[in-house]
């Protein structure tokens, strides 16, 4: 990354307007992948379950998993013997009557090691349980792994053996919610975001939570989703101007250094879709958009087109019961969002899908060789399908609406 390009100054791509960036086509010359390929292959979760697919679309099956009172299942990461890290949960408990903040964290939740060709489970972290409610953040070298448990609000990262022991304090119980954790590409360094009382902010720190570094923290600004960059030269992040956006739909895409000695903030007028809802009543669906870097050091985001509106309206008048608090209004609906592919090196950027009325693209993620790209598509009041491209944006393809078309989200690659 040039350097030179962010200092003295901030340097912004607007994107006012869609000319100044050509989009590319699918009418392109393109290919599956070779047979004599290794097939790369991807979770995807739909309708409460996870599944597995190969790039090709062939091979889907779900992951047979069932133990006792598990309701839900979720790939969590991969350990480093190529086991998938698994999240279980129990009944949710909370609902009508029972607030999410209140409740929610009292569901009690397993993680396991799973081996996908043997198709073995084993549970991790059953010794020394300090709360019902853990969640797997983050594997570290060593057998050791970064722990969100929440033994009384906000809750805290614990730094663990796999079976539990050993448990160190990474954040303080009283510092804020950790969450969005990455580390580095030398693993010695993890970037989080930590919903504080003051904010949410940008830091970073050793495996341990020592040596603390602040790279973004502004009132006003929600950072969220830090991730290194492949030459572990920078961080990539957003900027949600939260108090005029109590719904987060929206944000700006921000680069910094680790250490805290650069910030730039890339697009402007929240220019990214951050809180990705979709879908019908009765079958809705969202979470958290994040950037992603690609292997060439590029960063993939949904852009919203000029004036986008949701079809999901956020109730900001209302209390939030479940994490969710909207109104499906498909007729106040504006524009939609496609995949873009900003490049640092140079401040500029290129659609990878086209911009479509109606249509929103999301939850871009580059394959492990780098060949291709996974992404979310939903039409606005229908539930997303599974799409793949090649990295250059041609030859757009769907693979599946879900085995029962109840739609596909959070699609994950498997290691090579």
């Amino acid at each position: 990354m040039n350097p030179s390009l962010f200092m003295k100054r901030r340097t912004f791509i607007s994107f006012a307007t869609s000319s100044t960036c050509a989009v590319l086509t699918a009418c392109r010359t393109a290919s599956l992948p070779s047979k004599g390929r290794h097939m790369e292959r991807l979770f995807f979760t739909s309708g409460g379950k996870t599944y597995l697919i190969h790039a090709d679309g062939t091979g889907l099956r779900p992951l047979q998993l069932e133990r006792p009172l598990q309701v839900t299942w979720q790939p969590a990461g991969f350990l480093k013997d190529g086991r998938v890290l698994m999240l279980s949960m129990e009944a949710r408990r909370d609902g009508p009557g029972k607030p999410f903040d209140e409740y929610y964290h009292q569901t009690p939740t397993h993680v396991w090691a799973y081996d996908l060709d043997r198709d073995l489970l084993t549970e991790l972290a059953t010794k020394d349980r300090l709360a019902p409610f853990y969640t797997p953040q983050l594997m570290l070298d060593k057998g050791r792994i970064l722990m969100q448990v929440i033994r009384q609000r906000p809750g805290q990262i614990l730094n663990m053996n796999l079976d539990g022991t050993d448990a160190r304090e990474f954040t303080g119980i009283d510092e804020g919610l950790p969450y969005g954790l990455s580390l580095s590409p030398d693993g010695q360094r993890v970037a989080f975001h930590l919903a504080s009382p003051a904010g949410y902010q940008i830091w970073t720190s050793d495996t341990l939570g020592g040596n603390r570094v602040r790279v973004a923290a502004q009132p006003g600004h929600l950072y969220f989703g830090p991730s290194w960059s492949p030459d572990g030269q920078w961080l990539v992040y957003q900027d949600c101007h939260a108090p005029s956006d109590p719904g987060h739909d929206w944000s700006d895409v921000c680069v910094g250094r680790p250490d805290g000695s650069e910030h730039h903030v890339i697009t402007q007028g929240q220019a990214m879709w951050f809180a990705a809802t979709y879908g019908r009543p009765g079958n809705r669906g969202g979470g958290s958009n994040v950037p992603a870097w690609t292997s060439e050091g590029k960063v993939l985001f949904p852009r919203r087109s000029p004036g986008a509106r949701v079809p999901w309206e956020y109730q900001a008048q209302r209390p939030d019961t479940d994490h969710y608090n909207r109104e499906f209004r498909p007729e106040t609906a504006v524009g939609g969002t496609s995949l873009y592919q900003l490049d640092p090196h140079h401040g500029t950027a290129e659609a990878l899908t086209p911009a479509v009325a109606g249509s929103w693209d999301f939850r871009g993620t580059p394959s492990p060789s780098g060949r291709l790209v996974a992404f979310c598509r939903a039409t606005t009041g229908e539930v997303p399908g599974l799409w793949l491209m090649n990295r250059d944006g041609t030859f757009p393809r769907l693979l599946t609406r879900g085995p029962t078309d109840q739609g596909v989200d959070h699609p994950r690659w498997l290691p090579s």
